[in-house]
């Protein structure tokens, strides 16, 4: 399991969060994105190193950098919340997301840290801190910024659905990491929530995403990740029942495998590279349009 874990960790190191960074913003995050792999490579080498000094001071690279984006999130709500009047407005749910989207690799660049100076942060297992590292990425991270892109596309033939799919998958997120520290059951309720918001956005991406695709790849990369939204998070709920209720369930090593993998690969990075290919086309008709 730990060889597969760090290899999900690097990718979402390396490729799936200035990607991200590109998509939330072109214009304000394009410099973040550009200098993000300088501390993403410290970051993953750190995964690959016994732990200890040279390992903490790797992955403290990582969360410096993680914080940094992290501090961005507050400014840019509240530019959001602002009215032209002056007055503040109720959040914005594609807002509300990508905040999330930003913060959330704070989570685990901290969880990083600990991990490889062998300190149990909070109490937890270095085994959960080091699956933490890859949750934050990809559930955190890619989860938050899909929702709010999927959001900001959807909304006006299905607002009411994508505005849960936007607010329910950060609420779900904060949930999952508020259960750490509760029991269960609270994580169980994270569990629920942040589900249904994953599922919403497999339909909306399903039924109005893919078909307005402007080519077979980038459909086939949506549909890809819609489909295998539905099977990922159905064993995520499967492993916080069984977690909360002794039923019986899968292990954390078959979750890896399955759970996790699939996450990373069906999931983030299929969508990641469709929503990508449909920003380029985008920005090559603006150019071309008189």
């Amino acid at each position: 399991m730990a060889v597969l874990v760090r290899l999900i960790v690097t990718l979402g190191m390396l490729y799936v969060v200035p990607t991200g960074l590109r998509l939330i913003d072109p214009a304000g995050l394009r410099a973040t994105a550009r200098i993000w792999p300088l501390f993403a490579v410290p970051g993953a080498l750190c995964l690959w190193l016994p732990r200890g000094d040279v390992a903490t001071a790797l992955a403290a690279v990582y969360a410096a950098a993680t914080l940094a984006l992290a501090a961005r999130a507050p400014a840019r709500l509240l530019r959001a919340l602002r009215t032209p009047a002056g007055g503040i407005r109720a959040p914005a749910p594609a807002e509300t997301a990508v905040a999330t989207a930003l913060v959330a690799p704070s989570v685990a660049g901290t969880a990083l840290v600990a991990e490889r100076t062998g300190y149990r942060l909070f109490g937890f297992d270095l085994d959960i801190l080091a699956l933490t590292v890859p949750h934050f990425h990809f559930a955190g991270f890619t989860a938050a910024l899909v929702a709010g892109l999927v959001c900001r596309a959807a909304a006006p033939a299905h607002g009411s659905l994508a505005r849960w799919a936007a607010y329910s998958v950060p609420g779900g997120t904060l949930l999952v990491l508020l259960g750490y520290f509760v029991d269960d059951w609270a994580e169980l309720a994270g569990a629920v929530v942040l589900t249904g918001g994953m599922w919403a956005v497999a339909l909306l991406t399903w039924r109005e995403i893919r078909p307005a695709a402007r080519d077979r790849a980038t459909g086939a990369l949506l549909a890809t990740s819609a489909a295998v939204l539905v099977a990922t998070m159905l064993l995520a709920l499967w492993w916080a029942l069984g977690e909360a209720t002794g039923l019986v369930h899968p292990t954390l090593t078959w979750m890896a495998a399955t759970h996790g993998l699939g996450n990373a690969l069906g999931f983030a990075l299929c969508s990641l590279l469709a929503w990508r290919r449909q920003a380029r086309d985008a920005a090559r008709q603006e150019e071309t349009t008189p």
